[in-house]
């Protein structure tokens, strides 16, 4: 397979992730995601059910992709596009409150959605793990050749603090009835629980950068 042919097979693929993500998200937001199926959104992306099967496994899954796109590939490039002078700690932790707070093209009543619904929460959620390889690369492009693995046990580690941050934001309340509001407290719960990780990422930053440094180091 040529180059060429490689480049319009996956831009293919893609644009039949986006059409499948969003009649998935068009359906759940008319009927309500209980009463969507997998043929439905097949039949409304113009595939059948066996090529949704290879790209998502769930209805909730899909939902949840159309809100979550490309975040991640948006943190990792804001990191990256950060001046030097900033610190790395900064850097990340700014650029997920800011993707992770955005309700994005959607629009709140999507997120709304999506986080009263238990099983979409649960796919919502699970989705932070998505984040670890492109912010991984940015981080590791940040530090060099020999910050590889020191990259990706951080970008783990910011993934597991933003699941935690995501765990308290959509815990369902008794007040409400076991219902989830989303409130205005996503970003303060993100930057507590991305704080205990500042130090490390800075001193991965400053070992790193620093003019003297050894090959071992």
């Amino acid at each position: 397979m040529t180059t060429r042919q490689a480049g319009l097979r996956e831009r293919k693929k893609q644009a039949t992730r986006v059409a499948l993500r969003e009649a998935a998200l068009r359906l759940a937001l008319e009927r309500g995601p209980d009463d969507v199926r997998v043929d439905d959104i097949a039949e409304a992306a113009g595939v059948s059910p066996r090529t949704y099967n290879n790209y998502f496994s769930s209805r909730e899954q899909a939902i949840v992709a159309a809100v979550t796109a490309e975040r991640e590939a948006r943190v990792a490039a804001a990191v990256t596009a950060r001046p030097a002078g900033t610190g790395l700690a900064e850097a990340v932790i700014d650029a997920i409150v800011e993707h992770y707070t955005d309700p994005g093209e959607h629009g709140r009543d999507a997120l709304l959605m999506i986080t009263t619904r238990p099983a979409l929460r649960e796919a919502f959620i699970g989705a932070t793990t998505a984040i670890e390889r492109p912010l991984a690369e940015a981080i590791h492009e940040r530090l060099g050749e020999t910050g590889r693995h020191t990259a990706r046990v951080l970008a783990a580690s910011v993934a597991a603090a933003v699941r935690v941050a995501l765990e308290d934001w959509v815990r369902p309340g008794s007040a409400s009835g076991g219902l989830v509001v989303v409130s205005g407290s996503l970003p303060d719960l993100l930057r507590g629980a991305l704080a205990p990780l500042a130090p490390a990422l800075d001193a991965a930053d400053q070992r790193h950068t620093r003019p003297d440094r050894s090959p071992a180091s």
